[in-house]
């Protein structure tokens, strides 16, 4: 079967991962210019780069006296107007705005393009893209026009960033959420992201279409009520996908209790494990961990080469890794070189298994978000996701 959709929205996020993921106060500490009143360099910190790009794209907006402010990536940029004045603001000897002159948007689209190149920034994106507000395409040429040229002056005094600590959990659990290429989700802190409800009901919605009911979604979540509002529904979604969430409440998730969230996201990250071979594999009936672990064991039974069983996803005898490697065997028979895995009788030769074994996953193209570190202690949760995105390719495969 061909999955081009799948094809397509793995492409962007790598495209947009390349494209984002310098955009940061580390990288570029001029973006403290962008504090708002009554904000901290942390609060700065924790919005994702398409927030910080809107805040930047307005900097320069309002720097230049322009009277207009951009909200999003479509429909805001179609008239090339908004762009032409960043661009102007930016790079005035390169960037001219005598094409704001012509009615024909077609024309001042072509004209921005032009001044992108002026300034180093070679652009995949077309005219028609700009007229008919394309917003990944735009996101990414905005982007661009940032890496190219951010036009902020240096700080006079240098500030002090501190790193946002996170577990490999938790760094799992965002980078699955990042993954699902939703419009307007991407995490950059796991708790701060989720606690206004819109990223939780836009991933509830995406993995069951249509579960959300929007009209009870405050769109613009901007104080503490709308907010808990918000939440409150996320949890009613959750307990209508027959999570556990007994004793979460809206506002556990405002305040960031990170037990709770820790929780409720993890079932939600099970849930599109498990919906996505319930789909493929068993004609929508529920997948539960004994059927994935007996599945594994009997591919790598039928395999032939080594006598290995998993009791559980926690089982300590496959922290070596040679599970997982015969399991990729199975499904491939040409993945695995063999010569470069070793008994994983130490904690080092453990650790190299786990590495090979999760760069052979991905060669063979399973998703996955954990890390060696994981497979040595065994992880339940991430072992989990690991073997049902094995699972997935060799469906996909069959």
């Amino acid at each position: 079967k061909d999955y081009p959709h799948l094809v397509l929205g793995i492409i962007w996020q790598l495209v947009k991962i390349q494209l984002l993921n310098s955009i940061n106060l580390k990288n570029f500490p001029e973006l403290a210019r962008l504090l708002e009143d009554g904000e901290t360099l942390e609060d700065l910190m924790k919005l994702p780069p398409d927030q910080l790009l809107l805040r930047w794209f307005n900097y320069h907006l309002r720097e230049a006296g322009h009277d207009r402010r951009v909200n999003n990536f479509g429909g805001d940029l179609k008239d090339s107007v908004n762009y032409s004045v960043l661009m102007h603001q930016i790079s005035p000897k390169n960037c001219g705005t005598d094409h704001l002159s012509s009615n024909d948007m077609h024309t001042r689209a072509v004209a921005v393009l032009d001044n992108g190149r002026n300034i180093g920034v070679h652009a995949f994106i077309k005219p028609t893209d700009i007229v008919k507000g394309n917003q990944r395409l735009n996101l990414a040429f905005t982007a661009s026009i940032f890496n190219a040229c951010p036009g902020l002056d240096p700080l006079e005094e240098e500030i002090e960033i501190e790193e946002i600590e996170e577990t490999r959990e938790e760094k799992a659990f965002r980078l699955w959420m990042n993954s699902l290429g939703i419009d307007g989700v991407f995490l950059n802190h796991l708790y701060d992201g989720l606690m206004d409800g819109m990223a939780l009901l836009k991933i509830m919605d995406h993995i069951e279409p249509g579960i959300v009911s929007w009209k009870n979604v405050e769109k613009k979540p901007n104080n503490k009520f709308k907010k808990v509002a918000n939440t409150n529904y996320a949890v009613l979604v959750g307990k209508q996908m027959n999570f556990s969430l007994v004793g979460i409440g809206g506002i556990d998730i405002v305040d960031g209790n990170q037990k709770l969230v820790l929780a409720l996201v993890w079932q939600l990250m099970r849930y599109h494990a498990v919906k996505i071979l319930s789909d493929l594999e068993f004609g929508g009936k529920p997948v539960t961990d004994d059927v994935i672990v007996k599945w594994a064991n009997n591919k790598v039974a039928e395999s032939g080469r080594e006598k290995l069983k998993m009791r559980s996803f926690k089982d300590q005898n496959c922290s070596n890794s040679h599970f997982f490697l015969n399991l990729l065997h199975a499904v491939n028979e040409r993945i695995v070189k063999w010569e470069f895995v070793n008994p994983g009788v130490t904690d080092e030769d453990k650790m190299l298994n786990a590495r090979y074994a999760i760069t052979t996953a991905r060669k063979m193209g399973c998703t996955v978000f954990l890390l060696p570190e994981d497979i040595l202690e065994m992880n339940p949760k991430l072992v989990m996701t690991f073997i049902a995105g094995i699972m997935t390719v060799a469906v996909r495969k069959s």
